[in-house]
């Protein structure tokens, strides 16, 4: 009878991960109206027509702390105060950075001048710079709060940890079974926690979307409003800031020379670059 009790395990840890899911789902709300009623309340005004997006906080809403570091690479790299090589190393060019994030990348680059890019991009995302930034889109309510996303992404890692456990568990129980006994009654047992976790799961990606994103729904509208304007003014070839723009956005995949994309890559593709 040892596969009775991997199945009411089964059921139990389903239970427990699906219903600490939809906790945490019906609770985020509340974070994001807080922090939305809290930026009405200073703006007194509709959020997206008083917010004008720095490109910072474009990459931050876009892809968070790794998108604003890869942005400020980039920037510096362009502006020829820090040399990315396709190797995949940093350099100083120019020491006094023009604003926190520079200078933060300056700071974890060292006193050296040079440093693994990889190791660069680690160091900044975590960065009080970063977090500044961070702390004021949650302020004007345009980014989700940590108090809203992490509970809901740890559960729902939680949700998806409990149907491979019930798999297991179910591979388990058959394989404890005594000769000569059926295993399909027995498998049957832990098909409804498997169809509970894999419909929790597929019912979230639609109903907690707002709060697994950097962005809240005011700080998505203002990101596709300068997205439609940066494409417009890529296309027609115009200006370094619609380019830095379109890397605020999509990130790397977005710049148009391959050593410098390499750069990000450690060096990976440096080989089929030459």
């Amino acid at each position: 009878m040892l596969w009775l009790i991997l199945v009411l395990l089964a059921w139990a840890v389903a239970a427990v991960s699906c219903l600490r899911l939809c906790l945490a789902a019906a609770d985020a709300p509340h974070h994001l109206d807080e922090g939305a009623e809290e930026a009405r309340g200073e703006a007194g005004a509709d959020v997206c027509g008083a917010y004008e997006l720095t490109l910072p906080e474009a990459a931050f809403l876009a892809g968070g702390p790794q998108r604003v570091t890869e942005l400020t690479l980039v920037s510096m790299h362009r502006g020829r105060r820090l040399l990315l090589a396709h190797t995949g190393w940093a350099t100083v060019v120019d020491p006094d950075g023009e604003n926190d994030l520079e200078r933060s990348v300056i700071g974890a680059i060292g006193p050296s001048g040079q440093a693994r890019t990889a190791a660069v991009r680690t160091a900044v995302s975590a960065a009080d710079a970063v977090r500044v930034l961070a702390d004021r889109l949650v302020r004007a309510g345009l980014a989700v709060p940590d108090t809203a996303r992490n509970p809901v992404v740890s559960a729902i890692r939680a949700v998806r940890a409990a149907s491979v456990l019930t798999v297991v568990l179910a591979a388990g129980a058959v394989l404890t079974l005594s000769q000569g006994q059926q295993p399909g009654p027995v498998v049957a047992w832990f098909a409804p926690p498997l169809v509970m976790t894999l419909g929790c799961l597929a019912i979230a990606r639609f109903e907690v979307h707002d709060y697994l994103g950097w962005a809240s729904p005011a700080g998505n509208r203002l990101l596709d409003s300068l997205t439609d304007r940066a494409a417009e003014h890529a296309a027609s070839g115009a200006g370094e800031r619609a380019q830095l723009t379109m890397v605020a956005v999509h990130g790397i995949c977005a710049l148009d020379d391959p050593q410098l994309r390499a750069a990000f890559t450690n060096g990976r593709t440096a080989d089929r670059i030459r």
